[in-house]
């Protein structure tokens, strides 16, 4: 039996994605702003944009965009924490404030930030919520990096706000561009594969995470909506969806379990031991880059792996 990924990448996530810490290199730029509100330079002498994400995914795209000419916060990185209950701190707060660009998720997600915003208001600092440029609101799914279209309009939107705030680089961001679609390839290829292969399986997941990038593969998501969004607003589902989601996995019809590492409870973690129990593969996801310094592609990339491997078990050389 071998796994996807004829490059030979059989070894585990841990080991892969150990692979590509020479890509951490890009993201070495994730550090503290500066005290100071001056504006930075780069060693060109050309600006260097200080930018604030939010959360870390959105901080790797804006990282590798922005390449030498930002510096980049991610706040939201912690890989033991659910990110849905932040709680910023002082130097969160002075970030904020003296950041030229600021970036996040919106949908309720991070309502911290908005808090944030609010106690500095800054005329000339540029503010990016991404849920409000895709059409969803308070209550709506917030986990719009899982789409992988939502993805793709968020590095169309950074990208131009990078070159509205420093026009003078425009042609140094539209490279940039260039050279993160090429990084982005491997992932999206394995997304169009999986599409391809596995549409129409039948899939569960302990919370809404995956709702987006299910439907985007064209997975049958079986798993009641009402335990994912209960679980994913850190509260106990109802115990109709409970019994319901046991029955699908004791039914043998589910596939693959997905199962949300950052916002385990006794519930999900019961239903994860059901489904090893019954045989189903179980793969896990998180919310946040992990490890934190990795890519946003490679750790993407790594979970479409797990995916596309928990989807065909049998799959042979």
């Amino acid at each position: 039996m071998r796994t996807w990924g004829g490059d030979g990448r059989e070894a585990s996530r841990s080991v892969r994605l150990g692979a590509v810490c020479a890509g951490a290199a890009v993201l070495g730029l994730l550090a503290a702003c500066s005290n100071t509100s001056d504006a930075a330079t780069s060693s060109g002498g050309g600006k260097v944009i200080k930018v604030v994400a939010a959360e870390n995914f959105w901080g790797s795209i804006a990282t590798q965009l922005g390449g030498s000419h930002v510096q980049v916060l991610s706040v939201v990185s912690d890989p033991n924490a659910d990110p849905h209950d932040y709680e910023s701190s002082a130097s969160d707060a002075r970030a904020v404030a003296e950041a030229d660009y600021v970036i996040e998720n919106g949908v309720g997600y991070d309502a911290w930030c908005d808090k944030l915003l609010s106690a500095s208001p800054n005329s000339s600092r540029h503010v990016y919520n991404v849920g409000d440029t895709v059409g969803k609101k308070d209550g709506d799914n917030p986990h719009l990096w899982y789409n992988p279209d939502y993805v793709v309009a968020a590095e169309n939107h950074i990208e131009a706000d990078l070159k509205a705030t420093d026009p003078a680089d425009a042609d140094y961001f539209t490279a940039q561009r260039t050279a993160t679609d090429k990084a982005f390839a491997p992932m999206r290829a394995r997304l169009a594969e999986i599409k391809k292969v596995d549409a129409g399986k039948t899939v569960a997941s302990t919370e809404s995470i995956f709702v987006y990038l299910a439907n985007y593969l064209g997975l049958n998501l079986i798993s009641p909506p009402e335990f994912m969004e209960a679980v994913a607003e850190g509260n106990d589902p109802p115990a109709a969806s409970v019994a319901a989601f046991q029955q699908q996995l004791s039914g043998g019809t589910v596939q693959t379990l997905v199962y949300n590492e950052q916002t385990a409870t006794a519930v999900t973690s019961s239903l994860k031991q059901l489904a090893t129990s019954k045989n189903i593969p179980v793969i896990g996801v998180t919310e946040t880059i992990q490890p934190a310094d990795t890519p946003f592609q490679d750790w993407f990339n790594s979970e479409l792996l797990d995916l596309q491997n928990a989807l065909n078990p049998s799959l042979t050389q």
